[in-house]
């Protein structure tokens, strides 16, 4: 395994939108690892490939549940088959640093994928665990959360956009050499 660095607002690769994965095989498996590497050390609960450079329909997440238990997933060519209900809570992400909305997604999805092993799987999230691969899913096709949020919303956030844009991060951004981060990011 090895650590990615995150790619950060501004960087083109986070509006590419990513390419089917033709089969699972130990290069993808080393992706995942990596991946699962790179969330940890940014605390990150979600990752996608594009966030460190790889346009490439896969994405990991790693969402605490109800007592002491995790929902760890590694999603290779997601499909969303149906959405249920809506719900509205705040989000951040790795790839955008110090900003925090509200955002509205699906309550609950059901979502086709393959696993690491290239076995078919079929998942029925709900809550924090669809919000977190609605969010990377997203990424999969180059939109990012604060594409989602109000014209108004977006005009706020501008400054700090431009700022990370420019590589100006904010204060409190601490990368992973000293195993920081600001967990619950996607």
């Amino acid at each position: 395994m090895s650590l990615r660095p995150v790619r950060i607002y501004g960087d083109p690769v986070l509006r590419d939108r990513a390419v089917e994965v033709p089969g699972v095989d130990d290069t993808l498996r080393q992706l995942i690892a990596d991946l699962r590497e790179s969330m940890k050390a940014y605390g990150g609960v979600g990752l996608a490939a594009n966030q460190v450079g790889v346009a490439q329909r896969v994405l990991v997440v790693d969402v605490p549940l109800e007592e002491g238990e995790r929902a760890v997933h590694a999603l290779i060519n997601p499909v969303v088959k149906r959405r249920v209900g809506t719900i509205s809570g705040e989000e951040g992400c790795l790839s955008l640093p110090g900003i925090w909305e509200d955002v509205t997604r699906s309550e609950r999805v059901v979502v086709e994928a393959l696993d690491e092993e290239g076995r078919k799987l079929v998942l029925d999230a709900e809550g924090y665990l669809a919000r977190a691969i609605q969010h990377e899913m997203d990424h999969l096709d180059g939109v990012l959360f604060v594409d989602r949020l109000s014209p108004l919303k977006r005009q706020f956030l501008r400054r700090s956009l431009d700022e990370l844009a420019r590589g100006e991060l904010p204060e409190d951004y601490h990368p992973p050499t000293d195993r920081g981060g600001h967990g619950g990011s996607f």
